[in-house]
């Protein structure tokens, strides 16, 4: 009964970061006069301002240290960092030119690609609803590829850039607290981010200062929103068990669906449904494994 309300208090804090990742399309679209790389830059400039100020304001300078102590982690984490940046451009391109419904379907896929991962990079075995589900889903990537005669660059590029980051998160996270990796990780993004956002503003092309206040504090605002349902997320990982958060995640690509076809209205083809409906079964799949294969999760 005593861990009941940290529980709770735990699910709230993921719902709140599920949430706000998945009406991440709205706020993109606000800036889409910017382009996506204008937003990528500035995103990844504010987002290290944020992570460094929160480092200060919890006095986490102790872990940045013994961090900063040990290259290898930091060249783990920098890595991180450039594989996130292509996880955001490719998200932010794709919602600022009306792929948001290929978007969630990449972020359908990401629990899939993260099993896969484990394969082939930590050599774990596959039980056999692992290897189902595995089947399932790239049999819908055949039908979507088969229909629309393209790969789903966008949908499979989310899943591979994230599966990834996940994946180095996971190697790196008992060394760094969720700021200082945050920060780490940005920095090596920062000077690249800063040139181009001069080079843009001085030569006529950036946006920051010609299209009002209101699109001013919005680029600006990246790195917030960016950073706090990170923080969110932190705070729900260590109060949920991982099969909960496993569960929830799929608020995201629900919204970022929901955002797609009923406010965007982007076309959702017998074939499109298709292969979103074996990727959903994949998921049951897959969720139902993690359920039955750890009975033990919630006692602890």
């Amino acid at each position: 009964m005593q861990n009941a309300e940290p529980a709770s208090r735990g699910v709230l804090f993921a719902f709140a970061a599920y949430g706000m990742w998945g009406v991440f399309p709205l706020y993109f679209q606000l800036l889409a006069n910017a382009g996506a790389w204008e937003i990528l830059a500035h995103r990844a400039l504010w987002t290290c301002v944020v992570a460094f100020a929160g480092i200060a304001i919890a006095r986490q300078w102790a872990n940045l240290r013994a961090v900063l102590a040990q290259p290898k982690v930091v060249a783990t984490i920098m890595t991180g960092g450039v594989v996130v940046a292509a996880n955001w451009g490719i998200y932010v391109w794709a919602v600022i030119s009306d792929h948001v419904v290929d978007a969630s379907l990449g972020y359908y896929i990401n629990p899939l690609v993260t099993v896969a991962l484990a394969v082939i990079v930590l050599h774990e075995k596959l039980r056999r609803l692992q290897l189902i589900a595995l089947a399932i889903g790239a049999v819908a990537v055949i039908v979507l590829v088969v229909a629309y005669k393209q790969v789903p660059w966008v949908s499979l590029g989310l899943a591979l850039t994230f599966g990834t980051y996940s994946l180095i998160k996971n190697r790196v996270g008992r060394h760094a607290v969720p700021l200082v990796s945050l920060g780490v990780e940005t920095s090596v993004l920062v000077p690249f981010a800063v040139a181009f956002i001069v080079w843009l503003q001085t030569t006529g092309r950036g946006t920051l200062t010609n299209h009002g206040p209101g699109h001013f504090w919005l680029l600006i605002s990246t790195g917030l929103v960016t950073a706090l349902p990170l923080l969110f997320f932190a705070a729900a990982a260590a109060r949920v068990p991982l099969a909960t958060l496993g569960l929830i995640q799929y608020t995201t690509p629900t919204f970022a669906l929901l955002i797609g076809v009923l406010l965007d209205h982007e076309a959702m083809t017998p074939a499109r449904w298709a292969g979103f409906a074996l990727v959903w079964c994949a998921l049951i799949v897959l969720a139902w494994d993690a359920l039955r294969g750890r009975p033990h999760d919630d006692k602890h």
